[in-house]
């Protein structure tokens, strides 16, 4: 898909961030991606905060997916050449929540649609969406009887809150802290639970005419409290699109994981109206059901910024600076505890965290190919 022209040139990059509260790291590597976007863009001006309207004609780097079309409007986002990121209609969208439809005679918000799972079908796992305990529990009852269920807030991020029951009584206290409202905003995920997990990812970023796919493998790390979580992605990149990234050779699971990964984008966009993004990420599972049979499935997208961000502007950069330059291999590393970073290692982060603690976050480039 070709990007659309840009209306006018940008006067500067400005992080748009969205949240309450932002971590030291997570502000610090945003500043850093920023910094590179607006190289890639020509622009010099880089602002930490959001200038106040349309008429300052802004490229914008929010820190989650966008979900208030009016504030769009105001701050004069249109179209992917205004953001490094996404922008949906309605908050469930921008979440884990579309991965899966409702139970049958379910609540659901407005914006809700089941058109989406059903056209996504054979790219999702069983599971299903819920948006009251009610329903959470009918849930529960229905995938139990095929084996264990995954328990998935939809708003944690790098595997953080996630629990396994085995039983419906399992359920119960991990509902009771659930704030209604909360839940009817934004939804829980009761997915199937996998063994012998191996997690893709399969993604897309389109800036300054430039458009890069890839694929991927995610890696864990432990953090300070010994959890287990995101500890950094290796990516293949290809200049072009998805077409591009599948005329490699590719072993079975992963062409099947890019296939899986586009039929998820195309339902989106053909039932999400005001969908936009020019940044794509989708993080796919391959693991063993209860019964010892693979499955394959999307379990979220992302359509912000993210883990494989560093690498993405590295590797947008390099193609940006080398026409002839047709793939190569981009890592990133989130590493806990001191850390010693490699010769090539580009760096995003380091330093003590007041929540997550000592932290370094970097990115590394290798691999590069000029054949056609």
């Amino acid at each position: 898909m070709a990007m659309p022209h840009s209306r006018e040139p940008k006067s500067a990059v400005v992080l748009l961030d969205t949240r309450e509260h932002t971590p030291e790291h997570e502000r610090a590597t945003q500043l850093r991606i920023a910094e590179y976007l607006a190289r890639l863009l020509g622009i010099e001006r880089v602002e930490p905060t959001p200038l106040p309207d349309a008429e300052a004609c802004c490229y914008y780097v929010p820190s989650e997916t966008l979900v208030d079309p009016a504030r769009q409007t105001m701050l004069g986002i249109q179209d992917e050449n205004d953001l490094f990121g996404g922008a949906v209609s309605h908050p469930h969208l921008a979440t884990k929540a579309i991965s899966h439809p409702v139970p049958t005679d379910a609540s659901f918000p407005p914006g809700w649609t089941d058109a989406f799972a059903r056209q996504a079908c054979d790219a999702l796992l069983r599971g299903y969406t819920v948006f009251c305990k009610d329903d959470a529990r009918r849930a529960a009852e229905l995938l139990l009887r095929e084996g264990p269920v995954r328990i998935k807030p939809v708003l944690a991020c790098a595997g953080r809150g996630q629990q396994v029951i085995t039983d419906a009584q399992a359920l119960e206290p991990l509902l009771v802290g659930m704030d209604e409202q909360t839940l009817a905003l934004w939804g829980l995920v009761l997915e199937e639970d996998l063994d012998e997990v191996e997690t893709f990812s399969v993604g897309q970023v389109r800036v300054a005419g430039l458009t890069l796919s890839y694929h991927g493998i995610q890696h864990l790390t432990r953090d300070h409290a010994g959890t287990e979580v995101y500890g950094g992605s290796d990516l293949v990149l290809v200049r072009g699109d998805y077409q591009k990234l599948l005329q490699l050779p590719l072993a079975d699971h992963l062409r099947l994981a890019i296939t899986q990964a586009m039929a998820y984008e195309q339902a989106a966009e053909r039932y999400f109206p005001g969908f936009i993004a020019s940044r794509r990420n989708y993080d796919i599972a391959r693991g063993r059901d209860s019964h010892g049979h693979l499955r394959s499935g999307v379990l979220e997208q992302s359509w912000r910024l993210g883990g494989a961000s560093p690498a993405e502007v590295l590797a947008l950069t390099a193609f940006a600076e080398d026409p002839a330059l047709q793939r190569l291999c981009a890592s990133t590393h989130e590493v806990f505890g001191r850390a010693r970073l490699p010769a090539d290692a580009t760096l995003f982060f380091q330093g003590h965290d007041s929540e997550l603690g000592q932290l370094s976050k970097y990115a590394r480039i290798r691999d590069h190919d000029h054949r056609e």
